[in-house]
């Protein structure tokens, strides 16, 4: 795959002047992941790559020799290799996918100028042209330079790219066009001219990202589905982490190859039946994936056995890595150096291990004893320990897995990769994840967002409150509070829980019951005080909780299955919350046993209904045997011929499913049907398991719970997920308003930031130029005049005219109205004057105080709009009320930026405070409809002019009809890069 002539290039082009010393630039290197999962090495050529350039040309066929230079080409003359060694890196620039520190692919483009002839700034247009061993050719390299060197040359202000391609190299055009740039394209003397403009179009991003998710998802199904498995460390002895994971790879019934790899070993022989081989090389068969439990100092001596000998992944268990001081970072960054240029990925160091519970693969490479049964939620934590509770728990509610994660330092492999696999994997319907901290917030919210759009995405995220990430985590530094974070992953559809347990309650609902329709709850039990529980529970959610229909304490199993069927029926209801005490006889016996009279009746009912639209949950006191008995019932698993599902409540804690237990759907894999749509809400369970063997469609299990708040703080959960699930079927919009100047506001920023005395720091407005800026984009200051003397704040008010108000600046009284700052209604000359003299007898002098003069606007309620860029998260649009309790209670909302004109109304409604915008205890609304559209206006200053760092309008008083803004502060800085939109790579070590 290759293109651009350069056959006649030397004849008809003078030679180019020998390039200037430039430094190397070291930050156009990168790993990335290519098509087929592996990765590899993107880096700038220099004069120490000749042999490696040589012998990359060596292995080139002659057919991708001759579309490369459009004739034979056999070899490199040695001012062949001189030329595409040596570049400037301004003009001339190549750069280099390796693998193993061997070139495979080449791009480079040269700067020409209108008459295709080499030149320098300021021409704005390159010749490139690729070339692409044949051995690596369909895994996508092509694509990943030409993004990596379409970003180089961007830097190096160039504008467009021309290349010049055989029409036979269709490989070569395909490489091109389908790279989502405007291009033009002719035919010329035989040859197809393209040129490229090299700006980045919504196209253009989305073709980078599809192919981002397709790559970094078969990379992680490549962990998950390895055809061979080595354990390099398992001992003779029984006992130690390499023999434990041996015996669990086996114990779980792995369908692939297992060897046992050790290098005390001689000779051939066997471990728990398994052949053992001193090395990996040993082996003399493929190994797809090596689970490394060996100590840290003899780890890359095994990574080096495994990669040079084609293994394409590690679980890497081994620890004394970041978690354990600067030297292990140091440790852990080298192995991941090493790792990648192999072309492998890692998951771990210190992790727990890694589990696909697909009954075509059954993978239990992880330290967890026994296989957890099969089911549709993939799980991925950053602790073992956090890990262990969690297949735990969900064991004992009955609930399976498609895939366990545990990744320790996630040096390499993250939730993110995790995310990209889950997105269209057809074995998991629902997502859980316990974080510590988030790698790659910006990315990360992106693709929670297109996931949570076809499946639950549930979230804990731990060390909330440590201010600082957990050791072994290497994460950007974010300046936002843990609220924020927390908003804004709810903007993105996370369903965002503060603890372990709330992430299994969320999870076992999710995975077994259709979302609901609504916040409607229908109640119905045994117990009155048990359903008034359960109502006060639902208020406090949120939810609108239905008169709870008391069965009393006489009720039967039939009373049960008849209420829960009616209800089911009902549609003023959208859920149904059953609540069940044991009734005890007058002999003294339990009427419902260990519950599997109850729970075969409500299952009855839940069949009976025409179809599963409404979500069910139980709240059990007291009733042994009745969640279990509900789960065994109605297993979410598909039933397989002989095999049982086992679940036990009453089973110890770190207990699993025996292997075997249990069948799963589809094997992990790319979708061969599209994803379900993000509108499909009602109707089916987002965790209705695949059809098992049989062709016997499974039941959804009912979730029980042994409290009502627990039960309805998932059902809320749900509800809030499957709303924004609707709203996301219809996202809104960015609107247009004509009256900005978007041009005016990038000359008065550019203006401001190219004067003196501006370092990279940036810059404070003053407050005409702050107003200025604000204008252009339709948001307009009441001005504000200085009053230094009671003279001067006279003339003010005539300026401005009566009544006025006087307010003090000085930053400790600033937004102080408590402090007494500020005086109203001032109509008159003597009532000003009267005022300033109190102000300054009390609070200080006039240059103390720096009193200023306002025009008086219609009263309202007095709020503040802000924005800010963060480096770990981008720029963040917040709106709240001015004062103190609002402060005093972080009574904030938040949305990334760009907002649309669903996030404004979202804004303003999600405040506790809220109901003072909308007519509380009788006052007048205020007008909500201007307020969204200030906060649009400022989204899109910020999204338009990334210059602009922070803003802050306080206050902005929002009246019955209009508001004004009253103070404004702007601040300006260069903008940092964003690694967002640059080209695909893996974080960097």
């Amino acid at each position: 795959m290759q293109s651009a002539s350069e056959q006649s290039e030397a004849a008809r082009t003078p030679a180019p002047p020998a390039p200037a010393e430039h430094a190397y630039p070291d930050h156009w290197e990168a790993d990335v992941v290519l098509r087929d999962g592996g990765t590899a090495r993107i880096r700038p050529i220099t004069a120490d790559d000749a042999d490696r350039l040589v012998s990359f040309y060596e292995q080139v066929s002659d057919e991708s020799k001759y579309y490369r230079f459009f004739a034979p080409y056999p070899r490199l003359s040695a001012k062949d290799v001189h030329r595409f060694t040596h570049h400037d890196f301004v003009d001339r620039v190549g750069l280099a996918a390796t693998v193993g520190g061997e070139f495979i692919a080449t791009v480079r483009y040269d700067r020409i100028n209108a008459q295709g002839l080499p030149a320098s700034a300021p021409a704005d247009e390159a010749e490139v042209a690729f070339l692409v061993q044949d051995a690596h050719q369909g895994r996508g390299v092509a694509s990943a330079l030409l993004e990596h060197i379409a970003a180089v040359a961007r830097e190096r202000d160039i504008r467009r790219f021309a290349a010049e391609v055989l029409p036979a190299n269709t490989k070569m055009i395909k490489v091109f066009t389908d790279a989502g740039y405007t291009q033009k394209r002719s035919f010329e003397d035989g040859s197809v001219r393209l040129h490229l403009d090299l700006e980045p179009t919504d196209r253009s991003l989305a073709v980078q990202r599809a192919r981002e998710q397709r790559a970094e998802a078969r990379s992680v199904q490549r962990l998950l589905t390895p055809g061979s498995v080595a354990v390099v460390g398992a001992g003779r002895a029984p006992g130690g982490v390499g023999r434990t994971v041996l015996r669990n790879l086996l114990g779980a019934g792995f369908t692939g190859r297992v060897y046992a790899v050790n290098a005390a070993l001689t000779g051939e022989t066997e471990l728990d039946g398994v052949p053992a081989h001193p090395s990996v090389g040993a082996i003399g068969e493929p190994v797809d994936l090596a689970v490394v439990a060996v100590p840290a100092e003899r780890v890359p001596e095994a990574v080096a056995d495994c990669g040079e000998h084609g293994v394409r992944g590690l679980v890497v268990l081994s620890a004394g890595y970041a978690e354990s001081g600067a030297a292990g970072r140091e440790r852990q960054r080298a192995l991941v150096r090493q790792a990648r240029s192999y072309g492998m990925r890692i998951i771990g160091p210190n992790a727990f291990g890694i589990i696909n519970t697909a009954d075509d693969v059954r993978l239990n490479a992880s330290l967890a004893p026994q296989m957890p049964a099969a089911g549709r939620i993939g799980l991925f934590t950053q602790s073992g320990a956090i890990g262990i509770a969690l297949l735990a728990g969900l064991h004992r509610r009955g609930a399976g897995l498609s895939s366990f994660i545990s990744a320790g330092n996630r040096a390499d492999v993250s939730g993110n990769d995790f995310l990209q696999h889950w997105y269209d994997d057809p074995g998991t319907d629902v997502v859980l994840l316990y974080l510590e901290s988030i790698g790659n917030p910006r990315k990360f919210t992106r693709l929670a967002r297109r996931t949570a759009a076809v499946k639950p995405v549930v979230v804990v995220k731990g060390a909330r409150h440590s201010g600082s990430a957990p050791p072994g985590h290497r994460v950007p530094v974010t300046r936002i509070p843990h609220a924020t974070v927390s908003a804004l992953l709810r903007q993105a559809g996370v369903i965002r829980v503060d603890t372990v347990t709330e992430l299994v309650d969320a999870g076992l609902l999710l995975a077994a019951q259709p979302l609901p329709a609504g916040p409607r709850v229908a109640i119905l039990g045994n117990s009155e005080s048990l359903g008034l529980l359960t109502y006060d529970a639902c208020l406090t959610e949120g939810l609108r909780p239905l008169r709870p229909l008391d069965l009393t304490t006489a009720a039967v199993p039939a009373d049960f299955r008849d209420a829960l069927a009616a209800a089911l029926a009902d549609e003023t209801s959208d859920a149904v919350v059953v609540n069940a005490i044991p009734w005890v006889g007058e002999d003294g016996a339990t009427e419902f046993g260990d519950g599997e009279v109850l729970a075969a009746s409500l299952r009855e009912a839940v069949a009976s209904a025409p179809a599963p639209t409404k979500p069910v949950v139980v709240v059990h006191v007291e009733m042994g045997g009745l969640a279990e008995a509900l789960a065994v019932a109605t297993s979410t698993r598909p039933a397989a011929a002989g095999r049982g599902a086992v679940t036990t409540e009453n089973r110890a804690a770190g207990a699993a499913a025996p292997a075997g237990a249990g069948t799963t759907g589809s094997a992990p894999g790319p979708s061969a049907a599209a994803p379900p749509s993000p509108g499909a809400v009602s109707g089916a369970a987002p965790g209705t398991a695949a059809p098992a063997q049989s062709g016997t469609p499974a039941q959804a299990t009912i979730p029980a719970y042994p409290a009502a708040e627990r039960a309805v703080r998932a059902l809320a959960e749900a509800v809030r997920y499957g709303q924004w699930r609707r709203q996301a079927a219809e996202p809104g919009r960015v609107p247009e308003y004509e009256d900005i100047d978007e041009a005016g506001a990038a000359a008065l920023i550019e203006g401001v930031l190219g004067g003196d005395g501006v370092d990279d720091r940036g810059v404070t407005l003053d407050t005409e130029e702050a107003g200025a800026l604000l204008a252009r984009y339709g948001i307009a200051v009441r001005p504000t005049l200085p009053a230094p003397t009671p003279d001067a704040a006279v003339a003010a008010a005539a300026r401005l005219g009566y009544p006025v108000a006087l307010k003090t600046t000085a930053p400790h009284l600033r937004h102080r109205p408590d402090l007494g700052g500020v005086r109203l209604d001032l109509a008159t000359e003597e009532q000003l004057r009267t005022a300033y003299a109190e102000l300054t007898e009390v609070l200080g002098k006039p240059e103390e105080l720096q009193p200023v003069v306002q025009a008086m606007v219609p009263r309202g309620v007095d709020t503040v709009v802000r924005s800010a860029i963060d480096p770990a998260v981008g720029a963040v649009l917040s709106f709240g009320l001015a004062g103190a309790p609002s402060e005093l209670l972080g009574d904030t909302a938040h949305r990334l930026v760009p907002a649309t004109d669903r996030d404004a109304a979202e804004l303003v409604r999600s405040l506790r405070t809220a109901p003072l915008l909308f007519g509380w205890r009788g006052s007048a609304p205020v007008d909500t409809p201007a307020l969204e559209e200030l906060l649009l206006r400022v989204s899109r200053l910020v999204d338009d002019h990334p210059e602009v760092v922070a803003v802050s309008l306080e206050p902005v008083v929002v009246a019955p009809r209009g508001l004004s803004v009253l103070g404004a502060t702007v601040r300006l800085a260069p903008p940092a890069p964003r690694t967002d939109l640059g080209p695909r790579s893996l974080p960097r070590y």
